[in-house]
């Protein structure tokens, strides 16, 4: 080993140091394993499998010159797309590969979280170290407090939230959580009348041998549950007898809920406390911005402190200062316990940890002087750093849950596969303890769905649909068969409806139900909580065992979705209906003779331009990869470089095909910086971009992000987000951005 005040050399690896010394200081100890050695292993693996990870980015680029080609051939004829023709093609250039036998997966040692117990999931950006905490600990939600917060509950006829509390929402609140109890965890008929009981006649809960619970009613008569094996557990009040219960625990369809009683209380309930965000993804991709050595060990220091069960963060929120640390179990009288045993329930999240995918390069550590798939380097430093002691242990089971984004075929998930079994020689684990998350956001991914699975039929605990990295993908490989429709109109396309239902059917049909999650995608709203309430359980009934929210109360609120809806017996149900039309998913969203109007037109090209600027400034100016970004009318839509995909690539193919000039994009650029300057007005931290575009290392990064857009593999945008991040971190620090 040999070191520079910057950098530390072993064998061909030169390592920043910032990074040498994370994984010498806070990463290898207690792991019995010597981190020299392990950095050897790494510069093996790199040495063994880099090749192969450059030949697959170089047949990315063959296929889709190929295709490029071929749709350029075929450009001014009157017919349409000729759906045979296409797939035939796309065999022979083997961008859809010939399926095989009919099989199921065999993953085992697989946490129930993932496994068999359907709910929400999380995703957040690893590199805060707050929304990380927040995102681990939202395993437990209060159901009071996201339906009193949020327009769930109307704020009409006296019901304002206001900036105290407000009885009269309140008791809309207590209402609503009543009604949702009604329906999750019914009780029977009560003694008198007849009728089936209802919680809002509630006066009390009483213990009876057995134990059994009884339900006291108003006017003096007694329910229990109808369902009597949905009585889980309870806790005591300290200092009462065991009559006096605390809290009521309640399951139902896997997840659990948790009635906190209060005798002295107005409304009889303290709270309703609901099993929320079963598991959570820890984001070091989409929504990270972090493009070099420091920022990169950021990252995995948050990741090694929630493993670890060390991370805090404070903050002040209400004039206080806070510190948020990990949660801890809630533990309950076990009912079914013989000799009044405990029940304890996990008090965290399950946490999967998405790493970058295999076209990302860092300098972080280079090899013979070139820069490592950085992939190879997420998989060892999040699986080195993989668990504390007994007492803050992610899996239960032993197992890491990587989610492996962008992935184009399953010649990529094969390669990935070999990446994680070389990660478990290096780090001395059993084989197998690395399992894979496989996003299908890729076309690529989507149309040899079940061969990825294949792939990786001993690992795989996830794949989900990704309908933002997917239009772009859509976008970008269809480039030169003309001009997409507007973009809401996508979303209501043909292949968009096949797209979701099929990743359900091959889910089912490769055995994932019982082994992993099939899982949809994010509600992007974060303020429209009434509507994802209203519309999302359209996801556990298309048969996602999980879908992806946007916030601990987001968690909360779409828990109730499965609650009223068994997964398991929607995909019992959908794995008879046959597979989706594969042909639908190959057809592209094109506008194949359809006129827009000059307003349509300005109109679509200010939404792109305004939502690209509005990220961009965030991500390159502040090192923001995910926040809350207005939309052109001022709603808040999170965002990450999916949605950014999708805009770039967008105007891209307009200004590809002339339905929009340069002119155009400059002129509606730069009206949109102006709206992006006024809707961040009241960030200090943010540097506006009218005042002078051609100065705006932002305003730059947006155009770039188009101009470039359909020469950009695979239409994606981080060439562009980091480059242009290291300028703007160069210049605010007096320096000139790194090469």
């Amino acid at each position: 080993m040999t070191s520079t005040r910057d950098s530390v050399h072993i064998g061909n690896l030169e390592i920043n140091r910032l990074l040498y010394e994370l994984v010498r200081d806070e990463v290898a100890p207690g792991t019995g394993l010597e981190p020299d050695a392990v950095w050897s292993e790494l510069a093996g693996i790199v040495a063994a499998l880099g090749p192969k990870n450059r030949s697959l980015l170089d047949a990315r680029n063959v296929i889709q010159s190929r295709i490029d080609a071929w749709h350029r051939e075929r450009a001014g004829r009157s017919e349409p797309l000729d759906a045979v023709e296409y797939r035939d093609f796309l065999v022979e250039i083997g961008y859809l590969v010939t399926e095989g036998d009919s099989f199921s997966v065999s993953t085992t040692g697989v946490d129930p979280e993932i496994a068999s117990i359907a709910g929400p999931q999380l995703v957040v950006p690893v590199d805060n170290a707050r929304y990380a905490l927040n995102a681990t600990n939202a395993r437990w939600g209060s159901l009071y407090d996201a339906l009193y917060g949020t327009n769930v509950i109307s704020e009409d006829d006296g019901a304002a939230k206001g900036s105290t509390y407000n009885p009269v929402r309140g008791a809309r609140v207590v209402a609503y959580a009543k009604r949702f109890l009604d329906e999750a965890v019914p009780l029977a008929s009560s003694s008198s009348p007849s009728a089936r009981a209802s919680y809002s006649d509630v006066v009390g809960f009483a213990l009876r041998s057995g134990p059994r619970l009884t339900v006291e009613l108003a006017g003096g008569g007694q329910s229990e549950l109808a369902d009597a094996s949905q009585f889980a557990g309870y806790t005591t009040a300290a200092g009462t007898a065991e009559s006096e219960q605390a809290s009521i625990l309640r399951c139902n369809n896997g997840l659990h809920l948790e009635i906190q009683i209060d005798r002295d209380h107005p409304v009889g309930a303290k709270d309703v406390v609901l099993e929320s965000a079963v598991t959570t993804i820890q984001d070091c991709e989409d929504s990270v911005a972090a493009v070099d050595a420091a920022d990169k060990v950021g990252v995995y220091r948050n990741w090694l402190g929630i493993m670890k069960g060390t991370l805090e963060a404070t903050f002040t929120k209400g004039g206080r200062e806070v510190t948020r640390r990990l949660g801890s179990d809630r533990v309950y009288h076990d009912p079914l316990s013989a000799d009044g045993g405990e029940l304890t329930l996990r008090g965290r999240s399950l946490l999967l940890v998405r790493n970058v995918g295999i076209h990302m390069h860092t300098d972080a550590v280079t090899f013979a002087g070139e820069p490592i798939p950085e992939g190879f380097l997420d998989a060892l430093i999040t699986s080195f750093g993989r668990d504390g002691d007994d007492g803050v242990r992610n899996s239960r089971v032993g197992s890491v849950y990587i989610v492996k984004p962008k992935l184009h075929g399953p010649a990529e998930v094969a390669a990935t596969v070999e990446l994680f079994a070389s990660i478990e020689q290096a780090l001395g684990l059993p084989e197998l303890t690395l399992k894979i998350g496989i996003m299908d956001e890729e076309r690529r991914t989507t149309v040899n769905l079940a061969e990825c699975i294949r792939a990786a039929a001993n690992r795989v605990i996830f794949i989900n649909t990704g309908f933002l990295d997917c239009t772009g993908d859509e976008i970008h490989s269809s480039m030169e068969a003309g001009l997409m429709i507007p973009k809401p109109a996508i979303k209501n396309s043909a292949w968009m409806l096949a797209y979701e239902d099929w990743n359900v059917d091959i889910g089912i049909e490769c055995g994932l139900p019982g082994r992993a999650q099939i899982g949809k995608g994010m509600w992007a709203a974060p303020d429209e909580m009434k509507a994802m309430v209203d519309t999302k359980q359209a996801h556990p009934e298309a048969g996602a065992n999980t879908a992806w929210v946007p916030s601990p109360t987001a968690a909360t609120l779409h828990a109730m979705h499965y609650h009223r809806v068994k997964v398991a017996e929607s995909q019992a149900r959908l794995a008879d209906r046959g597979r989706a039309d594969l042909g639908a998913i190959l057809t592209p969203p094109l506008l194949e003779g359809r006129q827009l109007s000059s307003e349509e037109i300005a109109t679509e090209l200010d939404n792109n331009a305004q939502g690209i600027l509005g990220y961009v400034v965030r991500w390159v100016g502040q090192g923001i990869g995910c926040s809350k970004v207005p939309d052109f009318s001022d709603v808040g839509l999170m965002e990450d470089r999916a949605t950014l995909r999708i805009s770039s690539q967008h105007i891209a193919n307009w200004l590809h095909h002339s339905m929009v000039t340069k002119d155009q994009v400059l002129g509606s650029s730069r009206r949109m910086a102006a709206v992006v300057d006024r809707q961040n007005a009241g960030d200090p931290l943010y540097s506006a971009m009218a005042a002078d575009f051609d100065a705006s290392i932002e305003f730059q990064a947006a155009l770039d992000l188009v101009f470039k857009g359909r020469d950009e593999p695979n239409g994606y945008t981080e060439t562009v987000l980091h480059a242009r991040r290291r300028e703007a971190k160069g210049a605010s620090a007096g320096e000139p951005a790194a090469a």
